[in-house]
């Protein structure tokens, strides 16, 4: 009896010791690690980490490129924005351009070339510049910001700038897309701007600028293209609003808008 009770305790002893090492040990990286060189295993790692984890990719995308009635005074507006990066940190430009048939000019030229950090799994940080080509005085700022997916799917991108000039102004964009079939798709969108000083120059005046409220249906015959039709309400707001009826222009514009949505 006393033998099997020291046979028992040897084989728990033993048991226990063997759970131990085995906790202690590091497993391997994969299982193929048990039957090939750890050399050659080391090789496959890197390339395998090289080729899905370093890789870079890019996208373009032309978020409005469409005709606006703007209450007889027509224009061809362009929103885009592109990237080339890996995961977590990006190139990005963005440009959005106005151009007036009547008064055979941009009213509005704007790039932005912007480097981009992934700090949450929805939400990146830029900062770079932005260089307004139009309207004169030309300026250039200094920009930082957030884009990505707030919480029920709103794209939000959101950005401080910090003028040549010492201008200060914030601008925030969010839009939503509703699906109303696979392929039938109404993006609502808003927009608004707050400048922290006048600027006589720009004909801006300080608090809310302006505010853009607008609606597109589009229909995507393919997912890369997709025409639209739509329409976009802009209106100027305090001091800004009363720089436009002093050079004689309505602080409120409604458009019809038609145009397309393309991404490659």
């Amino acid at each position: 009896m006393r033998g099997q009770n020291t046979f028992f305790i040897f084989a728990m002893a033993l048991l226990a010791a063997t759970s131990a090492a085995a906790q202690n040990e590091t497993p391997p990286w994969s299982q193929a690690d048990a039957y090939h060189d750890p050399e050659e295993m080391s090789e496959a790692r890197k390339a395998v980490q090289h080729e899905h984890g370093g890789g870079t990719a890019y996208y373009f995308l032309a978020d409005r490129f469409e005709f606006q009635s703007r209450d007889g005074d027509p224009a061809l507006f362009f929103e885009g924005q592109g990237w080339w990066g890996g995961d977590r940190n990006k190139l990005w430009l963005k440009t959005e351009t106005e151009y007036s048939f009547d008064a055979d000019e941009f009213e509005e030229a704007e790039v932005q070339a912007l480097w981009s950090r992934a700090i949450t799994r929805y939400f990146d940080f830029q900062a770079g510049l932005r260089h307004d080509f139009s309207p004169d005085p030309s300026r250039t700022y200094a920009a930082l910001g957030v884009q990505g997916l707030a919480p029920y799917w709103f794209e939000v991108d959101a950005a401080l700038f910090v003028s040549d000039k010492g201008d200060v102004s914030t601008r925030l964009e969010t839009e939503y897309e509703l699906m109303l079939t696979q392929r039938l798709i109404l993006q609502p969108r808003a927009e608004t701007e707050i400048s922290f000083q006048t600027v006589d120059p720009l004909e801006i005046g300080d608090g809310f600028t302006n505010i853009e409220l607008g609606a597109r249906l589009r229909y995507e015959f393919k997912r890369e293209f997709a025409p639209y039709i739509g329409v976009n309400w802009n209106r100027d707001l305090g001091a800004t609003a009363d720089f436009s009826r002093a050079a004689s222009e309505d602080p409120s514009t409604l458009s019809f808008v038609a145009g397309l949505r393309f991404w490659f």
